[in-house]
């Protein structure tokens, strides 16, 4: 079992990878480690926050797709009809876009700090981007 600590703006979470359901998607993001970026809220897909990657190709296609990842589940869209992505949902998402429907890869499950989930929304819904790493958990 590999277990992921993300560190999101003020609050830190353990994940846990995907890794019999994503097993491409979990050893292409495993080999990022550690991976920092900005997170920020969604647009157009309810409770959740993204991180936009643009056109980044992660040589993947699609595995464990959903279109609605619950509570504490991240996601990573692959790219095609909208730009690549990796998504966290806090509350109620419908993943999509401006092009409509998206399904993306579920490889992470956060099994510790759900209780600041919704927290980590807002935060990003009001204040903007927050700073994200993910990495090995020591």
């Amino acid at each position: 079992m590999t277990v992921l600590h993300i560190k999101a703006g003020p609050y830190d979470f353990e994940a846990q990878m995907q890794r019999e359901a994503a097993p491409e998607t979990c050893a292409k993001f495993t080999g990022l480690l550690p991976y920092r970026q900005q997170i920020i809220h969604v647009r157009w897909s309810g409770e959740g926050c993204w991180i936009p990657l643009g056109d980044f190709d992660f040589g993947l296609g699609y595995e464990n797709a959903t279109s609605h990842p619950a509570p504490g589940e991240i996601i990573l869209y692959p790219g095609g009809i909208s730009e690549t992505e990796i998504l966290l949902a806090y509350g109620a998402v419908d993943f999509s876009s401006k092009v409509g429907q998206l399904a993306g890869n579920h490889f992470l499950t956060i099994t510790h700090g759900r209780e600041n989930l919704r927290e980590l929304g807002k935060l990003c819904l009001w204040k903007g981007a927050q700073d994200i790493v993910f990495e090995l958990k020591k």
